[in-house]
C-alpha cells in the first residue's frame, strides 16, 4: 500500500515506518493519523514482520506536534472526536504484540511526545527533544500524554513538564527513564535497527507474552500481574520455541527458533 504521509520499508523482519511530512517537521493530521492505523494493520497481518521501528524523516523532527492549522478549528464537541481519534491510533500502537522501537531523530513535541510513549521502547539522538507544550495552545495533551508520562517518569515530574510545557533534552531523558538509550544523530537508525534484530533473533512467542506481561503493569494488582504472568510462562512452556531455546542450552549450541 502507499502512503501520502507516511514511508514504509521492510529489511528483512523489522519494518520501518517513518513519518514523512518534513516541511511541517512531520506534525501530525487527521490524514497521517489514518495512514499511521492502516500501517499498522497492514504489519500486523505481516507474519513476516517480528519488530516496528518508527522514526521521522529529516534531521530535525521526529513529529514536532498535531498540525496546529487543524487544531484551531476545533469546538468542544470536535475537539473531543480530536482526542480520541489520537488516542484510538496510539492504544492500537501500544497494543501491538509486535515491539515498536521509537526511534527518536529530533524534536517529539506534544503529539509526537505522546507517539513516542506508545512505543514499548524509546531511544534518541543526541539531538532529540521531547515535550507537551500543550498548555502554550490554551489546551492539554490530548493523544495520551497526560496518562503515559505519568505512568513512565512518575506524576510529580509529568505534572512539572505538563504544566510548564518546558522540553526535555536527550539527556534528561535518559536521565529520567524516558528513553533507554542516546546515541549520536548519523548512529540512531543503524543502531534502532541492531536492536530490532536483536529482538527479531528471539524466539517470538516469547515476545510477544513478555510484552503482554510488561503491558498488564499498569492494569493489574501485583498479585494480579504474578498470575497472568505464571499464566504466559505456562503458555511458552507449551510452545516449539521452548523445547528449541532450552535444548540448544543444554546442547551448548545457538537456539534456531521457527517463530510460527
Amino acid at each position: 500500500m502507499n502512503y501520502k504521509n507516511i514511508l514504509f520499508e521492510k529489511r528483512g523482519t523489522v519494518a520501518i515506518v517513518t513519518m514523512n511530512r518534513p516541511d511541517k517537521l512531520n506534525a501530525l493530521n487527521k490524514e497521517t493519523l489514518d495512514e499511521l492505523e492502516n500501517v499498522f494493520a497492514e504489519i500486523k497481518n505481516d507474519e513476516s514482520i517480528y519488530v516496528i521501528i518508527i522514526t521521522g524523516s529529516g534531521e530535525k523532527a521526529f513529529v514536532a506536534g498535531a498540525d496546529i492549522s487543524e487544531l484551531n478549528k476545533l469546538d468542544m464537541i470536535s475537539a473531543k472526536e480530536f482526542s480520541e481519534c489520537g488516542q484510538n491510533v496510539f492504544s492500537l500502537i501500544e497494543q501491538s504484540d509486535k515491539p515498536v522501537i521509537a526511534a527518536v531523530n529530533g524534536f517529539a513535541l506534544g503529539g509526537g511526545c505522546e507517539l513516542s510513549l506508545a512505543c514499548h521502547i524509546r531511544i534518541a539522538g543526541e539531538n532529540a527533544k521531547f515535550g507537551q507544550p500543550e498548555v502554550n495552545l490554551g489546551i492539554i495533551p490530548g493523544y495520551g500524554g497526560t496518562q503515559r508520562l505519568s505512568r513512565l517518569i512518575n506524576t510529580g515530574r509529568a505534572a512539572e513538564y505538563i504544566l510548564t510545557g518546558d522540553m526535555i533534552d536527550a539527556g534528561e531523558a535518559l536521565r529520567i527513564g524516558l528513553v533507554s538509550k542516546v546515541y549520536p544523530q548519523k548512529e540512531l537508525i543503524n543502531k534502532s535497527i541492531e536492536l530490532a534484530g536483536k529482538i527479531s533473533s528471539k524466539g517470538q512467542h516469547a515476545i510477544r507474552y513478555s510484552l503482554k506481561a510488561v503491558r498488564a503493569v499498569n492494569e493489574l494488582s501485583l498479585k494480579e500481574g504474578l498470575k497472568f504472568e505464571a499464566s504466559l510462562f505456562a503458555l511458552c512452556c507449551g510452545t516449539e520455541d521452548f523445547k528449541e531455546g532450552t535444548g540448544a542450552f543444554l546442547e551448548k549450541r545457538k537456539p534456531v527458533f521457527k517463530n510460527r
